[in-house]
């Protein structure tokens, strides 16, 4: 299962607590104005908007790449937080009503409606109960603030300043901490509480050996301190090592210990044995919220079960194409079987030789690439092997470079046993959609657009993101790749994992599909194993909706290329569409669709 990094924390954001997070930054925060040209008024206000809003999510800014606030970790469970990003909102959206969106140009009325939109779901989303749920297996603060202190993350510990900034960041914990359990406590009486399963994760995270220590030099949080870089003084050592000794020992340790024994003691006798947020007081609205928000479009749940299906059998029926021509004897569990277990398929042996398989990938396609986009990042682009701290719990993922090119883009990949990583996992597609031409090119792209204000150079819409990464798998073909059957296999299994996604996450969360029957369903249609199969259906049980917008985002995508390839007929170019689509950056379908149409009737 590959999942991308930075989808699974703006998706986890919005949904604990309404806020737009965003994927990365300028490197010193400050960057360029809003917009070269366009209504100066309206580019100052988004312009003040990305100020506060970075304020008020420190960790967003870190991962940005904007460090004023490395040293910050505000309680967002508070209901004071919460006040404060309801006022936020309604603020902002009230100044921007003022301007009359008819006035300005091409590019402002984009942003226009891209913010109208994000402004009014951040309201939507505070009137939800998900306050009562804090935290879950697969995201929440306990699972952040490890990646972002081990020493191997987004925060920054190349300066005695980084060091002093990660230590103010912990002294917030222990707040947090005390304030989600306070939340958890109103979600058990009011009836909004974990599914029991998601809980049954919970605790080994929250207990983990080098989370819970005796010895502060065993922690995970120690990483840091095991990395001094060489210029820093005997002095500043000997002080920073005591510091955060101390901080592990007397603030995360008690604090991670109190949630740890609370999840285990108080909440799992209390967690729900129901599998959909359906389950819980005021779900249905939830789940109506999530489904708008990740998709970007006004599809019912009923509607994209339906959409689902149909994919499931057309991919289906594509596989089964290609077992014959393999002259494979059996039936597609069995050819599934065979495609996880045969020796043949597991050539690797050392993690590099899994790392320039991938790099093989990329330059086969290199000369087809350049036919097919006119415009290329700036942004360097480095494969590397997933941290070993991280890789038995992570998926491949890209992670964002900064504009500045100071931090490349990079397609990470998990190799805990290279001989154990199989061809057939659909390494050519997974290569297009984490790497070139998906997220890399998408993500650097725009947030190498100056002419955008910041919201829009750093933000993105799940549907136009993920849609976009998995309408570049299907692209194989035209670059070059896919020769082999079983790539072609591989890419099949891809794109069937983002079309069942339709049909259990709106089973499990509005269909009252049961946790066993959406593992079997996974299990029946994708050559996949039992753990992987229920590590997905826990994920879509934790972050509902969120797993709908890849396949919703894709056919949007295909749906336009094929009207603009109708309608322009020889006029049609492919590179000239697919630098239009990537030229703004991320945004509601809808808005897509209204810009493409311009751009197409331009072209005519």
């Amino acid at each position: 299962m590959k999942y991308l990094a930075h989808a699974a924390l703006a998706a986890a954001a919005l949904w604990l607590a309404g806020c737009q997070s965003s994927t990365s930054s300028d490197q010193n925060g400050q960057g360029t104005t809003a917009s070269a040209s366009g209504d100066k008024g309206l580019n100052a206000m988004f312009d003040s908007y990305w100020e506060k809003n970075s304020r008020l999510f420190p960790l967003d800014a870190t991962a940005y790449g904007d460090n004023r606030y490395n040293n910050q970790l505000p309680n967002n469970q508070t209901r004071a937080f919460r006040d404060t990003l309801r006022n936020f909102y309604q603020g902002y959206l009230t100044r921007l009503e003022k301007f009359d969106r008819e006035k300005l140009d091409a590019n402002d009325k984009i942003s226009y409606d891209i913010f109208q939109y994000e402004m009014n779901h951040g309201l939507a989303a505070l009137k939800l109960n998900t306050w009562m749920m804090p935290a879950n297996q697969f995201y929440g603060l306990p699972i952040t603030l490890g990646q972002y202190g081990s020493g191997q993350g987004i925060q920054p510990f190349k300066t005695v300043k980084d060091y002093d900034n990660w230590l103010g960041r912990v002294h917030g914990f222990t707040a947090w901490t005390d304030s989600a359990i306070a939340n958890f406590r109103a979600g058990m009486k009011a009836g909004v509480v974990l599914p029991r399963a998601l809980v049954v994760r919970m605790v080994p995270q929250l207990t983990a050996k080098d989370i819970v220590v005796t010895d502060p030099t065993k922690s995970l949080y120690y990483g840091p301190i095991a990395n001094f870089p060489k210029n820093f003084s005997d002095a500043d050592k000997t002080r920073l090592t005591n510091a955060y000794k101390q901080a592990i020992l007397t603030e995360l340790v008690p604090a991670y210990k109190k949630l740890g024994t609370f999840m285990q003691t108080e909440y799992l006798p209390k967690a729900r044995a129901t599998s959909g947020i359906d389950a819980v007081n005021g779900g249905k609205d939830i789940y109506a919220y999530d489904v708008k928000y990740e998709t970007t479009t006004d599809k019912t749940p009923a509607e994209i079960y339906q959409i689902g299906m149909a994919e499931v059998a057309r991919i289906r029926a594509q596989m089964e194409k290609i077992k014959a021509e393999v002259g494979f004897k059996g039936d597609l569990p069995a050819f599934f079987k065979y495609l996880n277990n045969d020796p043949k398929f597991r050539p690797f042996k050392t993690p590099q030789q899994v790392l320039a398989a991938f790099e093989d990938i990329h330059q086969r396609m290199l000369p087809n690439l350049k036919t097919m986009f006119g415009r290329t990042p700036k942004t360097p682009f480095e494969i590397r092997e997933t941290e070993k701290f991280r890789e038995a719990s992570a998926s491949a993922e890209y992670n964002q470079g900064s504009p500045d090119g100071s931090r490349p883009g990079i397609f990470y990949v998990p190799i805990p046993d290279a001989t154990k990583f199989a061809t057939t996992s659909g390494m050519e597609s997974l290569f297009l959609h984490e790497a070139i031409p998906g997220h890399h090119y998408q993500i650097s792209l725009q947030q190498e657009n100056t002419s955008l204000p910041k919201f829009r150079r750093f933000g993105g819409q799940n549907a136009y993101v993920e849609g976009w990464a998995l309408y570049c798998e299907s692209l194989g073909p035209e670059l070059g790749l896919f020769k082999d059957p079983y790539q072609r296999m591989g890419a099949l299994g891809d794109e069937m994992l983002r079309a069942v996604r339709l049909v259990v996450d709106t089973g499990l969360h509005s269909r009252q599909l049961s946790r066993e029957e959406a593992i079997a369903y996974l299990l029946n249609n994708l050559s996949t194993t039992p753990d992987e199969a229920t590590s997905a259906i826990e994920r879509y049980m934790a972050i509902p909706g969120q797993a709908l917008g890849y396949k919703i985002g894709q056919l949007k995508i295909r749906e336009l290329r094929a009207k603009y390839e109708k309608q322009l007929g020889s006029k049609f170019k492919l590179s000239d569409f697919h630098d239009a689509l990537l030229q703004d950056g991320s945004m509601p379908l809808a808005v897509l669709e209204k810009k493409m149409d311009a751009w197409a009737a331009g072209v005519k």
